[in-house]
């Protein structure tokens, strides 16, 4: 049986799927790192800007087979929706990834999932519902992240297959308040003190803040069953 590798952007993401799926932490490990069964879960950093640094700690174990490659990588995680239709925990699961500068690139199937519509990668998070809007129009895409497109061109430069499983943690309408986002370093994990402040701030942050744990709960509750599921039909 392959392992599932499912990287995601920030600790939050790879501890509530871990949690979710009866993973251990693995001993030693620098940075948020769980394995159990066929499933292993890293994070990477905010557009993955740690993945070429913490990959050997996730790939060390592979053994090569052109036959059939050990790793299918998943970028798993929370996402912003850009299709006015898909409400809060809804999954996504694309055909493919899009990049704003117009590079596409197909998922691979997981046996237990549909996918359907693409994924835009950004650089940046997606703050307003008038840009999710203008970001909709532009390139057709039903959601965003800031690191599928890493993931998957870092897991084609490997030779493993590789898909996209997401959860909505935040609709087209909602906003994401850029104090909130600050509280996110690059390499994904989230600076307590400095999201405490942001929640007591000014006016209605804290609403925002429970608004966006809220979301995020939904999400990865929705990755981690979907995941589930990949693992027990594999």
């Amino acid at each position: 049986m392959r392992t599932l590798l499912i990287l995601t952007a920030i600790d939050v993401e790879a501890r509530g799927l871990a949690r979710h799926l009866g993973l251990s932490p693995v001993p030693g490990a620098s940075f948020p790192h769980f394995r159990g069964g066929p499933l292993e879960v890293a994070c990477v950093g905010l557009r993955a800007s740690a993945l070429a640094a913490r990959a050997p700690a996730f790939t060390s174990r592979a053994v090569a087979s052109a036959a059939q490659p050990p790793l299918f990588v998943v970028s798993a995680g929370a996402c912003g929706a850009l299709a006015p239709e898909l409400a809060e925990g809804a999954l996504v699961v694309p055909q493919a990834v899009v990049t704003e500068d117009g590079q596409r690139m197909a998922t691979a199937s997981l046996r237990g999932l549909e996918s359907r519509g693409t994924l835009v990668s950004v650089a940046r998070v997606v703050t307003t519902a008038a840009d999710k809007a203008r970001l909709f129009v532009e390139t057709g895409a039903i959601a965003c992240d800031m690191e599928s497109a890493a993931i998957l061109a870092w897991a084609a430069s490997k030779g493993f297959a590789s898909a996209v499983v997401r959860g909505v943690s935040d609709t087209a309408a909602s906003a994401v308040p850029a104090d909130l986002v600050a509280s996110v370093g690059e390499d994904g994990r989230v600076r307590t003190v400095t999201a405490v402040r942001a929640a007591l701030s000014r006016r209605g942050a804290l609403r925002d803040a429970l608004a966006l744990r809220r979301g995020t709960n939904a999400a990865l509750a929705a990755v981690a069953a979907a995941l589930g599921r990949v693992a027990r039909s594999s």
